[in-house]
């Protein structure tokens, strides 16, 4: 117990007085932004890819990304193969830091007409929720991805709800929930997405709003919002805040306007020289507008 507390004494210390000046600025503005309930964190998809897991939570203590979402086939190597000592040393090192362990983030999907391999991505996707259980997490992150052209809309989207449906309830026998990411060509439409989540019974299963153009189709970015608010979980997927036209500082408005108090994730796609540093930029971007919400 005195080691943890040391151990926590000494990442609070670093945080602030042992980064130096340009830390401190960003923390700050991040506990400020906290205020309103939402918190940045990192989806670890592309940024973070080469980091293994020490690197990862300690660039994410320097630069106040406090929640992450991991991925497979990356360095920091948290996978199913892991013993249950792995997991558990997986487990201390995200409790011994500032970084919390969001979960996993999955390309587990349901919409494949082929039972077989339609089986085989519910199967794994229970393998992950044990991991994420294990490892200390709080859910998993899967998706829809397509609506096959030779099966019919309507039966592909009972089947995908049905899968939510049986792996929302293995789930929450181990106390995860399942994050449902708004994706896939047709799927990643909102009233595809709201058709699924129509059919889904299990309360654990959320949905995980990914800024997608389609977000801005008929009849609007703001009505689509609203048709599936209800169903949102504790998870947003998002890109850098200054690339491309996505209505981020209407997004940031919409949440605030349903004192939503969950992670913004940041999937970035780019490849800056100095990731670091466009971290610390998309942290200062995202309390930029996250105060701007709440002037407004």
């Amino acid at each position: 117990m005195e080691n943890n507390l040391s151990r926590r004494i000494f990442l609070q210390r670093s945080l602030v007085a042992g980064i130096g000046l340009s830390l401190i600025e960003p923390l700050s503005v991040f506990a400020k932004a906290k205020e309103s309930g939402m918190k940045l964190g990192l989806v670890t998809y592309q940024w973070a890819k080469d980091w293994d897991l020490p690197t990862l939570i300690a660039n994410c203590e320097q630069t106040g990304f406090l929640g992450v979402e991991l991925r497979t086939g990356h360095a920091h190597g948290v996978e199913t193969s892991l013993t249950a000592n792995e997991r558990s040393e997986v487990k201390k090192r995200f409790a011994g830091s500032a970084v919390t362990c969001l979960g996993y983030g999955a390309n587990f999907e349901y919409h494949s007409p082929d039972q077989a391999e339609l089986r085989k991505n519910i199967d794994q996707t229970k393998e992950y929720i044990v991991l994420c259980k294990d490892i200390g997490a709080t859910g998993i992150k899967v998706k829809p991805n397509n609506l096959p052209k030779e099966v019919s809309k309507e039966k592909t989207i009972a089947q995908i709800a049905a899968s939510l449906n049986e792996v929302g309830r293995f789930a929450k026998d181990y106390g995860q929930l399942v994050r449902v990411e708004v994706h896939g060509e047709l799927t990643q439409e909102i009233p595809n997405m709201k058709a699924i989540f129509d059919q889904v019974t299990e309360k654990n299963v959320k949905m995980c709003w990914n800024c997608n153009d389609q977000d801005l189709l008929p009849p609007g970015f703001e009505a689509n919002f609203n048709s599936v608010k209800k169903w949102f979980g504790d998870t947003v997927h998002v890109r850098e805040f200054n690339v491309g036209e996505y209505p981020y500082q209407q997004l940031l408005n919409l949440f605030t306007g349903i004192r939503y108090d969950g992670w913004i994730l940041l999937e970035a796609r780019t490849e800056p020289a100095d990731k670091i540093s466009a971290m610390r930029e998309q942290l200062s971007l995202f309390n930029s507008m996250l105060s701007n919400a709440k002037k407004g």
